[in-house]
């Protein structure tokens, strides 16, 4: 029997602590082994899209190695290893010149490699709140996790995974003007998410832009929106004749219409068409 790789059965997750930390900590023996960092590959399903300045990450691996390992999943059929933890560092290795990074291979599935590499830049607090939440949704999407499910795998409460997720309801031009004004505190985008339109939204950005928009007043606004109740809907009046010949609609903005007021107003529109030139009115596109 091939001897397992992993994570030892003693030894638990905590959202406390760091995951790489743990491992290499489990025992007074080293951990892991040196690997060619031509058989590294970054994680394809890496939650953390933008590295960031690794500027200063490169200059201190120069001076003193990569002093914490990566966690990486062997891939048999390409003989290479995937990165679930230390994307940033293996970068900057590269960028250094090293030729092989200590590593510590975990034997994990896809659902296991995606949970990991959340749980390892959640802890660092490496994430915006928008790649939070389309890892939270991969896992949602790819391995029909409930939120109590992901709640459980990463060791936050429930609605603090349904909040992020909410973040989603948010459409992508509005999402990139988040961005690009810097915008990335979770309570903030929040207030975004929670409005009932496309439009509110976009209104509800430009005012925390202009710095008029608190977290407190956007919950007033919504609680007050919801006791009015909803919008009144215009009264409509429609008109066909029996011989189906044409229809005849009238919206007026005011949701009650009386009878007097309605023929009023069908005496108003003979009264201008009649005083329209007689060559309008025998017009076949007037008729």
């Amino acid at each position: 029997m091939s001897k397992r790789i992993g994570l030892p059965v003693t030894l638990k997750m905590r959202h406390d602590a760091h995951y790489v930390e743990q491992l290499t900590s489990f025992s007074g023996a080293a951990v892991g082994r040196m690997v060619p960092i031509g058989k590294i590959r970054p994680n394809p399903e890496q939650p953390r899209k933008f590295l960031g300045d690794i500027s200063e990450l490169c200059e201190s691996i120069k001076e003193k190695g990569v002093l914490e390992p990566l966690l990486v999943r062997y891939m048999p059929r390409e003989d290479t290893y995937h990165i679930i933890s230390g994307e940033r560092r293996y970068h900057a290795a590269r960028e250094a010149g090293l030729k092989e990074l200590p590593c510590i291979e975990k034997i994990a599935d896809d659902a296991e490699t995606l949970e990991l590499a959340l749980i390892e830049n959640l802890q660092r607090k490496d994430l915006t709140p928008f790649e939070e939440a389309d890892g939270l949704h991969r896992l949602a999407e790819q391995f029909a996790y409930t939120h109590e499910d992901i709640a459980r795998k990463i060791a936050k409460a429930r609605s603090s995974v349904t909040e992020t997720l909410s973040l989603r309801l948010i459409p992508d031009a509005i999402r990139r003007q988040c961005v690009e004004h810097g915008i990335v505190s979770k309570s903030l985008l929040l207030q975004i998410a929670r409005q009932p339109n496309e439009k509110k939204m976009a209104e509800a950005l430009v005012r925390i832009i202009q710095g008029g928009l608190t977290r407190d007043e956007a919950r007033r606004e919504r609680r007050d929106e919801k006791s009015a109740g909803p919008r009144p809907q215009p009264f409509i009046f429609n008109f066909q004749p029996d011989n189906e010949a044409f229809r005849l609609r009238i919206q007026f903005r005011k949701s009650n219409v009386s009878r007097q007021e309605l023929i009023y107003t069908l005496r108003a529109i003979l009264e201008s068409l009649e005083r329209e030139a007689p060559s309008a009115a025998s017009d076949p596109a007037v008729a």
